[in-house]
Parts: structure tokens; C-alpha cells; sequence
């Protein structure tokens, strides 16, 4: 799709809409429904307020984290099964992916696109060639011909899994295809875990794969899940040796204290969690019927959002007339392969995809 504002640079992330609508020259209702962001619909904990409190009372701001976040990591590998050494703490799920770039400084990554840019921006910066796989929309699943491009002269592997911005997951099977060739051949396959916590069937992740492929870094955030993205709290996992040298590239004291201290009592929420999904199961259940009867195609999201189209209309006057309605939706023009064609939409509360819904029925294309 040709944007009718060449030559600008569209926002990179979402959460942003008062820039996106700045760019675009809009001057939309305030405040915005943010659709953009893929949080948590409904929140935080409602005891994360009280909790900070306490680490406001305690003055555990005052004395500098344990540099080694022992507590934090033995938390995480209890709640994966895992041991300690197989845990890395990280400043948000962006740190892990840098860390992940840095461990193979200089060399060759495959990524398999459209997905997330932070895993370009990291190869950039540290200095790998990129050759980007392109998985075909609506499905987005790896194919025999993928898995042979993605391991062909490379010596890392980026994929997103559910992946942003599609919401969908590539099949066990093809992914294990996929590490038993690269294990062979001494190729790391770093699959981003970001949104799992999302996927109704928490037999999606590959935490218990770490035992049977060394070559497999697995990169989760927490802010995500728990709406938390300001704390920036993210994690790593992989066999104890990929762990110790990622360790060693990471700046000391990257986690704050406050967000360092929330991760054993997140994991232990486990109510909370399994609350979420099913909320957003049951309303994801009514919602993508809705939006198939007024003619848009989505993706097969196993996330918290999804990807939308209506063929034949103009994706950008979409996104301008939901704009204008006080719904922030992300645009795609910086996902290579979909450029500009779908709009990426979190699931939200009820009330507000009743307003989704209402502003997509108006829609004339």
C-alpha cells in the first residue's frame, strides 16, 4: 500500500496515539481508547498499588539491588520448573532481545518477518547481517521452504511466538523441525515468549523444550501480561552456559528494585492470570464473529490482539475514521510484508469493543 504521507516516518511502537495522530495531522477526541498497546485490558493486580507502598515505606530504593537478583531468578525457575542458572532478569523483554543480538555480536540472523522491529534494531546494533523470512498472511506458519531459507548460511534465528503483530502461533511441529536442524548445525533459535501468557492452552510454551535443544533462548516479559510496561521487568531462559555469557554483556543493575521485587508475587497470582484468559477467550469468542458479519477478515490470534482488514477499502482512511472516533488502533506500515494493509487491535474490555464495533459498522470504505 502507498501511504498518501510519503516521505514521514511513522510511529514505531504502539501505546502512542496522541504521535500517531500528530503525524497524521489529526485533531482527534481526547482521551483515546488506546487499541494499539497489547496489555493487559483490565489492569494490574489491584494489590500492585499497595505493595509499591510498602517498598515506598521500607526505603528499599535507598540500597542497591542484589547485582545478581537471586531471589527474583529462583522465583521464576520454580515457576518454570527450571533450575536458577537458567535465568536471566532483564529490564523488560527488550533487554533480553538485546542480549540475545549481543551474544552473537558481528555474525548472521535470520528473522522471520512481519514481526516485532526490535529484533532488527538489536542485530543492528550489534553489527549482525539480517536476512528477513517472510511468513505469508493470514496464517503466518512456517513452511518447509521457511525452514530451509531460515537455516541457510545463519547462525541465530529470530522468531515471535504467539507473534506480534498477528497474534498467531507456528505449530510445534514445524517449530520442532526447525530446532532438531539447527541443533545439528550449532544455530541458535531465540523464540520470543512475550504474549504466552495470553494463549489459553499453557501447554503452548516451550519452557519444557530448554531440557531437549541447548540451542533454544527463550525471551518472556511480565509487563505485558500484568500491565505493568512503565516497571519494565522482562526475563531470559536457556541452558546455564547461554545464561552465564548473556550475564556477562548485561549492565549492572538493569532491573530496578521495585520492579525486582514484584516478580515473586506476580508468579504467585496465578488467579489473576488464569482470569485473564478466560475473559479474553469468552471475549474473543463474541467479538471475532462480530467482525467477520461486517466483512473484516482477522487473523487467527491465539493472543491478546489481532490483526484486521476489509478488502477493496483503504486501510489508512480506516485507521483515520477510527482516529476520529477516539480509537487508537496500531498501524502496520513498518511490519515488512504487511506495509500499511491491516491494522493491529488489542482485545479490550467489552464496553470498548462495543465501541470498535459500532465506529466498524459506520464504515463505509
Amino acid at each position: 500500500m502507498v501511504s498518501p504521507w510519503p516521505g514521514r516516518i511513522w510511529p514505531n511502537h504502539g501505546g502512542q496515539p496522541a504521535a500517531l495522530s500528530k503525524y497524521l495531522g489529526l485533531d482527534t477526541p481526547s482521551p483515546q481508547v488506546d487499541f494499539s498497546a497489547n496489555l493487559n485490558p483490565w489492569g494490574p493486580p489491584v494489590w500492585l498499588k499497595s505493595f509499591l507502598g510498602e517498598c515506598l515505606e521500607d526505603a528499599s530504593f535507598t540500597r542497591y539491588p542484589d547485582p545478581h537478583y537471586q531471589a527474583p531468578c529462583e522465583a521464576i525457575a520454580a515457576f518454570h520448573g527450571l533450575a536458577p542458572e537458567q535465568v536471566l532478569l532483564t529490564n523488560g523483554g527488550a533487554e533480553a532481545i538485546f542480549l540475545a543480538a549481543a551474544l552473537h555480536a558481528g555474525r548472521r540472523a535470520m528473522i522471520l518477518q512481519p514481526t516485532f522491529s526490535e529484533y532488527a534494531r538489536a542485530c543492528g546494533h550489534y553489527g549482525l547481517a539480517i536476512t528477513p523470512i517472510g511468513l505469508e498472511a493470514p496464517d503466518f506458519q512456517l513452511k518447509e521452504a521457511d525452514i530451509d531459507a531460515a537455516l541457510s548460511n545463519t547462525d541465530l534465528v529470530f522468531l515471535c511466538r504467539p507473534n506480534n503483530p498477528s497474534g498467531t502461533l507456528v505449530k510445534k511441529r514445524d517449530l520442532a523441525a526447525l530446532l532438531e536442524r539447527a541443533s545439528a548445525q550449532s544455530i541458535a533459535v531465540v523464540v520470543d515468549e512475550a504474549f504466552i501468557d495470553f494463549v489459553a492452552d499453557p501447554n503452548e510454551s516451550l519452557v519444557s523444550w530448554l531440557a531437549h535443544y541447548p540451542n533454544l533462548i527463550l525471551l518472556r516479559s511480565l509487563t505485558k501480561l500484568y500491565a505493568i510496561p512503565g516497571l519494565r521487568l522482562g526475563y531470559m531462559l536457556a541452558s546455564p552456559d547461554t545464561i552465564r555469557r548473556a550475564r556477562a554483556l548485561q549492565l549492572p543493575w538493569s532491573v530496578n528494585a521495585f520492579a525486582a521485587a514484584l516478580v515473586a508475587p506476580l508468579l504467585e497470582d496465578r488467579t489473576f492470570a488464569a482470569h485473564t484468559r478466560d475473559r479474553l477467550r469468552e471475549e474473543w469468542a463474541r467479538l471475532a464473529p462480530a467482525l467477520a458479519q461486517l466483512g473484516f477478515e482477522t487473523s487467527a490470534t491465539g493472543a491478546n490482539f489481532y490483526l484486521l482488514r476489509k478488502r477493496g477499502t483503504d486501510t489508512d482512511a480506516l485507521l483515520v475514521f477510527l482516529l476520529q472516533a477516539g480509537l487508537a488502533p496500531r498501524h502496520t506500515h513498518n511490519f515488512p510484508g504487511l506495509d500499511g494493509g491491516w491494522l493491529r487491535l488489542a482485545i479490550r474490555s467489552r464496553q470498548e469493543n462495543d465501541r470498535l464495533l459500532a465506529r466498524l459498522a459506520a464504515w463505509q470504505g
